[in-house]
């Protein structure tokens, strides 16, 4: 499961639509709907909101929101909690950079084009994320 703390723009549409079905993945899981994955490290980050269903629903909606300025039908009915508040969910700028060199690496492979329209060193969170200082996040498996 990779749900990108980049913003949905950087993310090409491989990567946009594998983070679609994934959150959509998460939102059954953080809502009790099924019994996979729930031991998942990357869902320890929305665990620790007071509203884990409302940050996933407010990440969902961003990643949706993306997907239709692409001209992409990603079926926000979907999403269970689509007005959510802005959950501020903390992500490390050692755990963007991160996930932009993994992105580099995976864009390389499969859309070449797309590697050129890619920041370099750094590249804004997606909007349910707060920037602060640190490394890879500890659930991160470099």
């Amino acid at each position: 499961m990779r749900l990108w703390s980049l913003h949905p723009a950087v993310l090409d549409r491989a990567a946009l639509v594998s983070c679609w079905r994934e959150a959509l993945l998460a939102q059954a899981v953080l809502g009790g709907g099924t019994r996979g994955y729930t031991r998942h490290p990357q869902l320890e980050r929305f665990r620790a909101c007071a509203d884990p269903v409302g940050a996933i629903g407010h990440f969902l909606g961003s990643v949706q929101s993306e997907a239709t300025a692409r001209g992409y039908r990603f079926d926000a009915s979907r999403i269970t909690r689509p007005d959510a508040a802005h959950p501020e969910i903390p992500v490390t700028d050692g755990q963007l950079a991160f996930e932009l060199t993994h992105l580099r690496r995976k864009v390389a492979e499969r859309a070449p084009a797309w590697l050129d329209g890619l920041p370099v060193d750094t590249a804004p969170a997606a909007p349910s994320f707060v920037v602060v200082p640190g490394p890879i996040a500890g659930w991160e498996r470099p």
